[in-house]
């Protein structure tokens, strides 16, 4: 009867472990979330205009940060206008490498002046983490602003 009763366990924790692991995957920003939530971000700023758009995107429980992303922006000299880690907000970040040495806040602002839009490749801490994970980042400014939108998804 002891041993049934452990099985039996055994197998409500397993069955447990893998639900959970399932509802963790769910989790993960994808691409098209990346694109869509910058977007609407930019739209934003055209609706009820940029400062109270920044501090809606700067909004750690807002629209702007879901699952394991969230948009942020720069200007177009890499400093920081939103972030929902307010300690980024008003520095430069223009000179920031990433675990392996890429300028990548440099890449986000050439491809702003130039493209308008694209994808960048980097590491970054997760939220909550320490250690750099690698990132894709989608990157598009805000028409007519000297405003760059930002969100991510970690590989």
């Amino acid at each position: 009867m002891k041993q049934v009763r452990s099985l039996l366990y055994v197998v409500i924790f397993l069955c447990i472990a893998s639900f959970s692991g399932a509802c963790m995957a769910q989790e993960k920003a994808t691409k098209d979330e990346c694109v869509v939530k910058v977007k609407e971000a930019a739209a934003m700023v055209k609706e009820i205009g940029l400062d109270a758009a920044l501090a809606k995107i700067s909004d750690p429980k807002g629209p702007f940060q879901w699952k394991d992303s969230y948009v942020f922006c720069y200007n177009l000299d890499g400093v920081v206008l939103a972030h929902p880690n307010t300690k980024f907000v008003g520095r430069s970040m223009i000179d920031l490498k990433d675990s392996n040495g890429k300028m990548f806040v440099a890449e986000f602002m050439s491809i702003a002046k130039t493209a308008g839009e694209g994808w960048v490749s980097n590491t970054w801490p997760k939220p909550g983490e320490k250690e750099p994970s690698p990132k894709n980042s989608f990157v598009y400014r805000v028409p007519g602003e000297n405003l760059v939108a930002v969100a991510g998804v970690y590989e």
